[in-house]
């Protein structure tokens, strides 16, 4: 048996490594012990109303979920002010991305993004063998000028993640704006707004109200990962036009969001304590980074996220140092940044342990 040829040149996407990996790695017992700050994951856990909704949940796992997700369709169509058409559910955003994938690339035809996003963009290019235009970003930032004189005839998606990942950065609404009043009529725009919710407020656009009035060459995708502290559960959303929205069920396998994942979100949606408390911990935890790392005259990028990326020199000898001190962070090699690596924010406490495992090893020279 032979494989398609061009599968194995599709690179590989490198996870985080798991905390019981590096504790065995390690020989520590108590993984307690063991800080992941690598993964942007929300260090408060799930809403109290989620954890007590999976419990429920659990008694019915022996039933197939709601394909169509129709109660949580209901209940997140309200609080964003959409229709329930204009919602479709993917494991994650990455399924939504692939999804996205099938129904518009293909040999011949190119999408859109920045040198420095979300990899995931090129990896789904990559698997459906469409061309994949890498603008440079500058300053960190997605260059938005560039990307649109980077469309051509055949360009069929226009990918930003706002705020992106791995850099932190965000584009300002009105240069969002912009780019939707000159965006090509066979372009579609997908801005990812996987951190919005921990966005600063006076930075976050308004981008689900073009879809309210109708304007079809956009699509938001957003997750319940991040803030809302469900990564484990694996479900994002995609919001935009029902036509938009009709396509890519086309290509959405039957049952692709479990039932313990759909009763999650949905008391995750009620409960905006929680919310708001992620909010603050990570506003917290930019201010107390910032604040120690402009004392150690440390180099960082500013973030509009949950995760700051950091210089340090070699990045992955300074990885494998805080490992040693049982902190994992992430490299940022595959990006290009072999001298940054990225650290997600997390509780206070979180917070002052990495820095000051990060200061001792700046300060012996990692």
């Amino acid at each position: 048996m032979h494989p398609n040829p061009w599968i194995e040149s599709v690179p590989v996407y490198e996870p985080g490594r798991p905390i019981e990996e590096v504790a065995r790695e390690l020989g520590v017992e108590n993984i307690e012990d063991i800080l992941k700050v690598a993964s942007n994951e929300n260090e408060l856990g799930p809403s109290p109303l989620a954890l007590e909704a999976m419990r429920e949940a659990a008694f019915s796992m022996h039933r197939y979920p709601d394909g169509g997700c129709f109660y949580l369709k209901e209940k997140l169509a309200s609080t964003l002010g959409v229709h329930p058409s204009n919602l479709l559910f993917g494991s994650g955003s990455n399924e939504l991305i692939e999804f996205l994938g099938h129904a518009y690339l293909g040999p011949g035809r190119n999408l859109v993004m920045s040198d420095m996003a979300f990899v995931i963009y090129m990896l789904v290019g990559r698997l459906f063998h469409a061309d994949v235009i890498r603008v440079p970003m500058q300053d960190f930032t997605h260059d938005l000028e560039a990307m649109l004189a980077a469309i051509t005839p055949e360009t069929r998606l226009l990918i930003v993640c706002n705020p992106n990942n791995p850099t932190g950065t965000a584009v300002s609404p009105v240069s969002l704006d912009r780019l939707l009043e000159r965006l090509p009529a066979h372009v579609l725009a997908v801005i990812d707004e996987a951190y919005i919710e921990v966005m600063p407020a006076d930075r976050r656009p308004d981008l689900i109200r073009y879809i309210r009035d109708g304007y079809s060459n956009l699509m938001v995708l957003r997750t319940f990962s991040k803030a809302y502290g469900l990564a484990g559960l694996r479900i994002g959303y995609a919001v935009a036009d029902p036509a938009r929205i009709a396509l890519l069920e086309h290509v959405r396998q039957p049952f692709n969001i479990n039932a313990m994942a759909q009763a999650a979100a949905c008391a995750a949606l009620d409960d905006t304590d929680h919310l708001d408390r992620s909010y603050r911990l990570v506003e917290e935890g930019l201010a107390f980074f910032a604040r120690e790392l402009t004392a150690l005259d440390i180099p960082f990028v500013p973030s509009c996220a949950n995760f700051l990326l950091v210089k340090t020199g070699h990045g992955r000898e300074m990885v494998h140092a805080l490992q040693q001190r049982h902190i994992i962070t992430r490299p940022m090699n595959g990006y290009g940044l072999p001298e940054w690596i990225r650290i997600t924010l997390g509780t206070p406490v979180q917070n002052r342990r990495v820095m000051q495992a990060l200061r001792d090893c700046m300060v012996r020279g990692v």
